[in-house]
């Protein structure tokens, strides 16, 4: 594990000394920062998959183009084509 120092502004100082410590969240500024961090790494993980699934579909739109069937006829599709390969 690497150590390091690392300074902070006065707003994120006072947050770090009323959630760590007696009563606080934390038992240290290091348990703080690290649970932080891997927060934001979850975060940017979702955002990284939304923004994957996003590209996907869009380039499904641009290569069949805009559905314009109802709910019920793309249903309908759909267990037609998995009845047909013996999926359903």
């Amino acid at each position: 594990m690497s150590r390091q120092s690392i300074s902070f502004t006065d707003p994120n100082d006072e947050w770090l000394k009323k959630n760590v410590g007696t009563g606080g969240e934390y038992k240290s500024n290091s348990e703080a920062i690290n649970d932080l961090i891997r927060k934001a790494r979850k975060e940017q993980d979702e955002i990284e998959y939304i923004r994957a699934k996003l590209i996907a579909s869009e380039k499904s739109v641009e290569q069949f183009g805009w559905v314009d069937k109802d709910r019920d006829e793309m249903l309908k599709g759909f267990k037609d084509r998995l009845r047909a390969n013996g999926e359903l």
